[in-house]
């Protein structure tokens, strides 16, 4: 990436349009003003969210406080990590600032007040652009937040800024993006995953406490896996869509990154709201998803979906899949093989219509911007577009049909079962110099490294990817827990208990 284009892409809010100026040093815009927090900046940047929730509204440390020590590590960590596309520095301290005042005052809003969290670079801002990671709207700027800020603010969230991703999230490495490629903290020359991939280095290396994804065949939950953190799917609906960069509409899901299951399960609680007029809203009122983590799931029953989940794991991953299967037996009722799901909801079934659906409706989106302006899109990006292009509308309905079936007889895969396990991806994350030696074979590595995910994004079903292991060379992996249509709190309770009994979640790259 040029040096003038990272110039561009770190830059600061100096504007309520958003009007983008190179990134000052941090001690100019006021890092320095106030010490860190008894713990320090460097314990600050360890902490969970509910952590740092705990000790801002004991006021023990402040808002402020919180920030600059983000702010800080950014300015550090993100040179070798390019997490971040717009870092907004000034508006983040003003919040901060804000919300200390508020707290100060008795007006503590919940769990997020004063907590500094980012987005996925799809997300809209009002007065901060909104890139999708591509050239083509490098300088497009939202008049209005999507309705999923809008519920963060109104929670007293500090926005840090927009995150790297796949090109208009349509890939699963990161390696595909006009601000370059994401870095997997665990080890600089390995994929971050995709197209969350940003999100996911943020929360992994210290950035911010928790992150916004988007998800459409598993980029939440894959990057998740790779980057050793918690990223929750939730069910098809649950968090409003409106105003997200779209890849797919029927098969996008917006949902939290974060460090522990808890914290996912406090965002999930604000962002999962009822809002009015959502296209996508369930209807079904959210939960207090934290209050019921403690619950027993020892009359919990597993269903383990052998075919296609558990088919060609890397030998690593499969140590550690058996592993969590051992400690999850401990925890729970009982584990029951499954020899295929349900016909109408076999993941092989699935998989054709699905990505008819998805190519079918990418290309709508970027039909005229694709005509018109293809220079400005990266020439893999391109390719997968037009692949669209070559859909019949007859092939597209009867995709539709099909999977709109299988999302009906979903529950019906939880009549002997309550929960579903499987490796999150059966692979760890490709070297980026093999993702890059060879664009003609970027997809399929892809898809590989996504199989186990898709098929719930398929389906709807709320799904959840939590750190179980690590490979031979250091690099974490994901066990996924699946639940119900309208079962996140299920899915957390699992998610949680599997946490506190064993150490993943824990460990933390060594970055300096």
């Amino acid at each position: 990436m040029h040096a003038s284009r990272r110039s561009f892409a770190k830059a600061t809010l100096a504007g309520a349009v958003g009007a983008l100026t190179p990134r000052r040093p941090l001690a100019e815009e006021g890092a320095a003003a106030r010490p860190p927090g008894p713990a320090g900046q460097a314990d600050l940047g360890a902490l969970s969210l509910a952590e740092a929730s705990r000790l801002v509204q004991e006021r023990k440390v402040s808002p402020r406080e919180l920030t600059q020590a983000c702010l800080g590590r950014i300015e550090r960590l993100d040179p070798r990590l390019n997490a971040f596309i717009t870092v907004t520095a000034d508006s983040a301290l003003a919040a901060a600032g804000a919300a200390e005042a508020e707290i100060q005052g008795g007006g503590w809003r919940g769990p997020l007040h004063g907590i500094p969290v980012a987005l996925k670079d799809l997300v809209d801002t009002a007065g901060v652009r909104t890139t999708a990671a591509s050239a083509l709207f490098q300088d497009r700027v939202p008049a209005q937040d999507a309705a999923v800020v809008g519920r963060l603010k109104a929670a007293g969230a500090v926005l840090l800024g927009k995150l790297n991703m796949h090109e208009f999230a349509y890939g699963g490495s990161s390696v595909i993006s006009h601000y370059g490629v994401v870095h997997n903290p665990w080890e600089l020359g390995h994929s971050a995953g995709g197209s969350s991939g940003g999100s996911a280095v943020a929360v992994a290396a210290g950035l911010c406490y928790a992150a916004i994804g988007s998800d459409t065949g598993g980029s939440i939950r894959q990057p998740a896996g790779y980057c050793g953190i918690v990223g929750l799917k939730p069910t098809y609906g649950r968090v409003s869509t409106d105003g997200v960069i779209p890849l797919s509409w029927y098969l996008d899901h917006v949902g939290p990154m974060t460090r522990t299951v808890r914290d996912a399960a406090l965002m999930l609680q604000v962002i999962a709201l009822p809002e009015p007029g959502s296209a996508t809203g369930t209807g079904r009122p959210a939960s207090d998803y934290a209050a019921s983590l403690p619950a027993a799931v020892s009359s919990v029953r597993l269903g383990i979906p052998r075919p296609l989940f558990y088919e060609g794991l890397d030998p690593d991953v499969q140590s550690a899949i058996d592993t969590a299967l051992s400690v999850l037996k401990r925890l729970t009722a009982s584990q029951r093989d499954l020899g295929s799901l349900v016909a109408e909801a076999a993941p092989d079934s699935l998989l054709p219509p699905y990505r008819t659906v998805l190519q079918a409706e990418a290309f709508a989106y970027h039909r005229e911007s694709a005509a018109n302006r293809p220079a400005l899109y990266h020439e893999e990006t391109l390719r997968r577009i037009r692949v669209g292009g070559g859909i019949e509308a007859a092939a597209y309905i009867e995709s539709r049909r099909h999977l709109d079936e299988a999302r009906r007889k979903a529950p019906s895969l939880f009549e002997r079962v309550d929960l579903l396990v499987t490796p999150t991806s059966p692979v760890p994350p490709f070297a980026i110099a093999d993702l890059l030696s060879d664009l003609s074979t970027l997809r399929g590595k892809e898809l590989l490294t996504l199989r186990n995910t898709g098929p719930f994004n398929a389906l709807g079903l709320p799904t959840i990817s939590v750190p179980c292991g690590f490979t031979a060379a250091g690099l974490p992996i994901g066990l996924q827990i699946t639940g119900p249509p309208g079962g996140e709190a299920a899915v957390l309770r699992l998610a949680h208990a599997y946490e506190d009994a064993t150490e993943w979640h824990t460990r933390r790259p060594a970055l300096g």
